[in-house]
């Protein structure tokens, strides 16, 4: 399933990087700590999180992650969005919460 793909079956909004909506997504991946993340997410994966600092971008970045789902509504901060455009990781948004994104986000990968 691209990134693409998902935002649409998802209704998730594309926020950016844009340039990487057909990153193929292999797998999820839920942490709000950057280290759990850096240590054990893995290439392809989408990450769920809470965070929207620059941050976040450095790790999608390293670990080759194909998008990253920011819940609550939440919205990256301007050097994220940037940092994101450039890299061509999208960040995707959605008012739901952790739980349930990351639920029906298996349902689809197990498909």
């Amino acid at each position: 399933m691209t990134v693409d793909n998902l935002a649409k079956t998802l209704g998730l909004k594309v926020v950016c990087g844009e340039k990487g909506l057909q990153n193929e997504i292999l797998g999820g991946y839920v942490s709000d700590l950057l280290s759990d993340v850096m240590g054990n997410a893995e290439q392809g994966q989408a990450w769920i999180t809470l965070q929207v600092h620059k941050n976040i971008m450095a790790i999608a970045s390293l670990k080759e992650l194909a998008c990253i789902i920011v819940v609550k509504g939440l919205i990256p901060n301007t050097e994220t969005i940037e940092q994101s455009n450039e890299e061509g990781i999208p960040i995707l948004s959605t008012e739901s919460e952790t739980f349930e994104i990351a639920g029906r986000l298996y349902e689809l990968l197990q498909g």
